[in-house]
């Protein structure tokens, strides 16, 4: 299946689950059981909290796709899957087996990175025949390219993040003697005024010393003048997240604080400048990382250089150091190098792209230039 199928208004699902069975005769596997619920939603569009999808290889078998939840969903699965067969069980892994017993169906790949021992145990009890396959990340590769739709997404979670931010910032919401929580609180509730139907993560504040905490959460600790602040926050639309940090200067910034502040710029824009299709992860981490490590500061870039984002806030591919494989085009991607110095302050500087033919497509347009917020 082409990676570039735009599926236009709305997922084409259909599309999607002919992309899964490719990789299904790929690995040689007559069905997939799946029960991650992201995969679920992904492969079907339903969103509620029990089912399992089971997914045939054969190109003639989408009559045969059945998607299985509990009581509580049956308007929820007629509306969000009306292409499909539908079963009502509260069982409904254990059910969806059973139908692929039935139906004399072999070789059965399961979800091992989410299908626990004791589930796997209970599989095996059904003595259904079937011969079960562990197959993990398969949806997770197909998940990893965005469609048309899904960058449309993307696209308004990030403009959601953009405007709450500009929002803030023209309130004076970013400001001497507020505390960590009341901004963050704030810039939450103005997403949601912006589009937002959820926040990505538990938003993050940091100020002063605390800014030298890469995942610090918010406290009552309070902003003062000639502090680093540090906003790393994400908007939800569509189910897609959207990810990005910016650093801000209260009040005046120290000679210490903008050359930090540009060395992680010239990093990050180092790495957004590696995006591109067939480059290899871990060297996109080096194009960034080494910036930093010229200076004198290697040792305080504490973690990976970015990650995937979609319907989770953390996809694959990974990028850093230990990285596997290369860039497709259309995966979405962060790059976020930071510099950290313990009891002092620290600088991260993060964006949301789309690995594009051409250079890679921004969605945070949030300005990276050093701000000072009077």
């Amino acid at each position: 299946m082409s990676a570039d199928h735009d599926p236009g208004a709305r997922p084409n699902y259909a599309w999607r689950r002919a992309s899964l069975r490719d990789l299904l005769v790929e690995n040689r596997v007559d069905a997939l059981l799946v029960t991650d619920l992201i995969n679920i939603r992904y492969l079907t569009g339903f969103t509620g909290s029990n089912a399992a999808l089971l997914v045939y290889a054969w190109d003639s078998s989408e009559d045969r796709t059945v998607i299985c939840t509990d009581g509580r969903y049956i308007t929820q699965v007629g509306e969000q899957v009306p292409d499909l067969r539908a079963e009502i069980n509260r069982a409904s892994a254990r059910r969806v087996l059973e139908i692929a017993g039935e139906w004399q169906t072999g070789r059965v790949g399961f979800e091992s990175h989410i299908v626990t021992v004791d589930q796997h145990q209970g599989f095996q009890a059904l003595k259904a025949g079937l011969d079960l396959v562990p197959i993990p990340g398969l949806v997770e590769q197909l998940r990893m390219v965005k469609d048309g739709y899904e960058v449309a997404q993307l696209r308004a979670a990030c403009d959601a993040a953009d405007a709450a931010l500009a929002t803030l910032i023209e309130r004076g919401g970013l400001r001497p003697g507020r505390t960590e929580r009341q901004v963050a609180r704030e810039l939450e509730w103005l997403m949601f005024e912006h589009g937002s139907e959820a926040v990505s993560f538990e938003t993050i504040v940091a100020t002063g010393v605390n800014s030298a905490v890469p995942h610090h959460r918010p406290t009552d600790a309070v902003l003062a003048t000639g502090d680093f602040v540090k906003l790393d926050f994400g908007a939800v639309v569509g189910g897609y997240h959207s990810d990005m940090t910016r650093t801000y200067v209260l009040g005046r910034a120290s000679e210490w604080q903008r050359e930090i502040y540009e060395l992680v710029r010239a990093s990050q824009q180092a790495g957004r400048e590696a995006l591109a299709p067939g480059a290899a992860t871990k060297a996109v981490d080096a194009a960034s990382r080494k910036v930093i490590e010229a200076a004198g500061y290697g040792d305080l870039f504490v973690h990976g250089l970015g990650h995937g984002v979609g319907l989770q806030i953390h996809e694959a591919p990974g990028i850093a150091k230990t990285g596997t494989g290369t860039l497709l085009d259309g995966v979405a991607v962060t790059v976020e190098p930071g510099v950290y110095f313990p009891g002092r302050g620290g600088v991260r500087i993060e964006d949301t792209l789309v690995v594009r033919k051409g250079g890679p497509e921004l969605l945070t347009r949030t300005s990276k230039d050093l701000t000072v917020v009077d």
